[in-house]
């Protein structure tokens, strides 16, 4: 079992930035693929971004490519999302996920059932 603890977030004015962490317990970390899903009010999880276990390769929501940067430090088994020129449209929960095997399949890095274990999420708010 893995487990994931989210932090963080908080109460941000638009064009502010803030740093997410995501430490991982449990099992190794560093083959791991570790991603960030976030969900805004009356709206569904949606994929924000994603390191496989080299952090060399990455993905992002075409909406946040050039804001947001993933990264990770495998020596401390956490995994962060840099959040750049907020918008009001960011305020989400956003999650922490881990998958053990993630397919190579194009866009599979953007599925919810692709993951096998999540966080319990953290609060971002963005004011105008």
């Amino acid at each position: 079992q893995v487990q994931l603890v989210e932090s963080g977030g908080g109460l941000v004015q638009a064009g502010g930035s803030l740093r997410l962490s995501c430490a991982a317990s449990g099992r190794t970390f560093s083959s791991f693929a570790m991603g960030w899903f976030r969900q805004a009010p009356g709206k569904e999880r949606e994929f924000a971004a994603v390191t496989r276990g080299s952090s060399v390769i990455t993905y992002y929501a075409d909406s946040l490519k050039g804001r947001f940067t993933i990264s990770r430090d495998n020596a401390k088994n956490t995994v962060y999302l840099q959040m750049n020129n907020l918008k009001p449209e960011d305020t989400a929960v956003y999650y922490c996920a881990a998958a053990q095997k993630l397919p190579w399949y194009s866009g599979s890095y953007s599925y919810e059932r692709e993951y096998d274990y999540w966080g319990q999420g953290t609060q971002v708010t963005v004011s105008s």
